[in-house]
């Protein structure tokens, strides 16, 4: 009795074995792109969010830090502890949009299918979100990128 050895395209076919990995690369070299593109977009995001009361204006970065802060001619006849919140629920405001700016870049550049672009969203959306105070009237906020 002979046995018989696959022919091309079979799990012992060299020919068809290199192939697999060639097109395994090509997937991991163009995720790789991907990554880098969606790391240096998200690098360069900043936020800025003002409140509708033309109180405070709130830059964050792309790791949600506080990298602006202007004050409106109006806090000088507001409370301080109203010009207080103010400034922390615009902050909150500027993070979770940020945050949704960051997930949309993570889907536009690794799409929305992979496992791994998933993750990093969910991650990202997790520490800029959760973290913040809540908005107490986040349709009288304004946002620009």
């Amino acid at each position: 009795m002979t046995a018989e050895v696959p022919h091309a395209g079979g799990l012992l076919d060299p020919d068809g074995a290199m192939d697999r990995l060639a097109e395994w690369k090509g997937r991991l070299d163009q995720l790789a792109s991907a990554t880098d593109a969606m790391s240096d977009r998200i690098q360069e995001l900043r936020v800025t969010v003002a409140d509708g009361n033309g109180l405070v204006e709130v830059t964050v970065d792309s790791a949600g830090a506080l990298v602006d802060l202007q004050l409106g001619q109006r806090v000088q006849r507001v409370a301080p502890d109203v010009v207080a919140r103010t400034i922390m629920n615009t902050i909150g405001l500027a993070k979770r949009q940020l945050a949704d700016r960051a997930q949309e870049i993570i889907g536009d550049t690794l799409g929305t299918d992979s496992p791994a672009a998933r993750a990093i969203a969910e991650r990202v959306g997790q520490q800029l979100r959760d973290a913040n105070p809540a908005v107490d009237d986040p349709g009288e906020q304004h946002a620009r990128w």
